[in-house]
């Protein structure tokens, strides 16, 4: 990696002499850099081109991200160019994966505009990832000071607002997407949403696509849906709910569909990925003024964060979602039909709900993270999972999340009501055990047998997806093994 020489150059004379330097020769490269408290930190996975040395490749993201362009400009020395350079100050191989290596580079924070994912990800990933002297490039980690960290609001409730709004403590929430996802009319979606509900499920949700499409008028889906949450909640004495997406073609649309939204009652919305993070933003601020729940889709994000070589990890982008303000992120499941590795998956749900992320490299974090008192975000687990799978997904993830079963409660062969009464009872019985002192890891599925016996709904799905899973390998996993623990 030493085969070029990556010493900076001081001579003025020099160093701003008309031509091209190589990135590490203009400053964009300092091994002896100890990042300030006040810095942004980056950690990129590169795949540089055959004969591009590493430490080179390091200094050209760090430069193309920050100030630096193909050649020399003398207008640097109009600027204090030293500060606002980026450092590329370490790179290491990738531990067996020859030819890729992290490389940390340390951003000052006047580079960025305050309170501004936008700034941000245009800033780190506008560019860099189009370079050709780098193969492939992934944006794997980063960390934001505490004095950047404060320039955001954060998620509009917040974990503990929201189980205070509900009224629903110490087991995870159980929720469920309205199928199928396209061609159902606004009454008869509003009939799947009551039998949900009705059978024991906190939230019912809108998929990702459903919009407001020639089958089905935003406007006509809200009124039936909330007729829905409303006499299910009637009905159970229960506070329910069922996430309205507000995804539109504009922003003044999203604000009008929003507000129809809290007219009718509702204590939730939901907002898509793919409407970029200044309307994300711009929602969060919504929410917060309206006192309602933000649910973020996270549709898209895999065309991004699954290739472990090039693109974002979603652990950045739940990063930056909770800066810009969510109160619910679909974060994965493990154990169902969309990727993610288990401790990979366990490292997204530690940055939603962290009050202060420490280094886990097994779990892909690889920066401690002070969230400087920012509300915490509750994980959704939601994707090809279902009953049987409970002492699973409560083993990974705890009490602070979301499960959400769509085909595991509208699929049951006795009906919606009594798959939602299927996950309740499932989830009760395997808190319960858990409490007892039960090992539920292990255990789970006996108990899941036992409180079966009593639950007709409970076994019927036993016995209709009991033995499903989708055990295939996942594509982003951790670069670092666990180490044994020590007895």
């Amino acid at each position: 990696m030493n085969d070029i020489n990556t010493t900076a150059i001081t001579e003025q004379k020099q160093r701003y002499s008309p031509g091209v330097l190589k990135y590490a020769q203009m400053g964009y490269w300092e091994a002896d850099y100890e990042p300030k408290d006040t810095d942004i930190l980056a950690l990129f996975r590169i795949t540089p081109q055959n004969g591009v040395d590493a430490i080179e490749a390091a200094a050209a993201v760090a430069g193309e991200s920050s100030t630096a362009t193909w050649t020399v400009v003398w207008t640097d020395r109009l600027t204090a160019c030293d500060m606002y350079r980026a450092k590329a100050y370490r790179v290491d191989p990738v531990p067996n994966i020859p030819g890729q290596y992290f490389c940390y580079i340390a951003y000052d924070l006047s580079l960025f505009e305050e309170g501004s994912i936008a700034n941000v990800a245009a800033s780190l990933i506008g560019n860099v990832f189009s370079f050709k002297p780098l193969k492939a490039a992934r944006l794997e980690d980063m960390r934001f000071p505490i004095a950047y960290v404060k320039t955001f609001p954060g998620p509009p409730t917040g974990i503990i607002v929201e189980r205070e709004r509900l009224d629903k403590f110490g087991r995870p929430l159980l929720g469920a997407t309205t199928k199928p996802k396209l061609g159902l009319s606004g009454r008869n979606y509003g009939r799947v949403v009551y039998e949900g509900l009705k059978g024991g499920l906190d939230f019912m949700k809108d998929d990702e696509n459903i919009n407001s499409q020639p089958f089905m008028h935003w406007r006509d889906r809200f009124l039936f849906v909330m007729d829905a949450v409303n006499k299910a909640s009637a009905a159970t004495g229960e506070v329910k709910g069922s996430y309205l997406n507000v995804t539109a073609g504009t922003m003044e649309e999203m604000y009008r569909r929003a507000e129809f939204a809290k007219e009718l009652g509702s204590v939730v919305i939901m907002v898509d990925l793919v409407v970029g993070w200044t309307a994300i933003q711009s929602m969060s601020f919504w929410c917060r003024q309206n006192d309602m729940i933000l649910h973020m889709h996270r549709a898209g994000h895999g065309t991004y964060t699954r290739q472990k070589n090039h693109g974002i990890s979603f652990r950045v982008i739940a990063k930056w979602l909770r800066l810009c303000g969510v109160d619910h992120l679909h974060a994965g499941t493990a154990v169902g039909k969309l990727e993610g590795d288990p401790m990979t998956v366990q490292g997204y749900y530690n940055v939603c709900r962290d009050a202060q992320t420490v280094v886990d490299l097994p779990r892909g974090i690889f920066f401690d993270q002070d969230w400087g008192a920012l509300r915490k975000v509750m994980p959704v687990a939601s994707g090809g999972i279902h009953a049987g799978q409970m002492h699973q997904l409560l083993h990974l993830f705890g009490d602070d999340a979301i499960l959400q079963f769509g085909g595991g409660t509208i699929g049951h062969p006795e009906g919606i009501q009594a798959g939602a009464t299927a996950n309740r009872v499932a989830l009760e019985s395997m808190v319960l055990a858990r409490n007892e002192g039960r090992d539920i890891a292990n255990d789970g599925p006996q108990i899941l047998r036992d409180a079966a016996r009593h639950c007709g709904p409970l076994r019927a799905a036993l016995d209709t997806w009991g033995e499903i899973s989708f055990n295939y390998q996942s594509t982003d996993t951790s670069d670092f093994t666990p180490m044994p623990s020590v007895a």
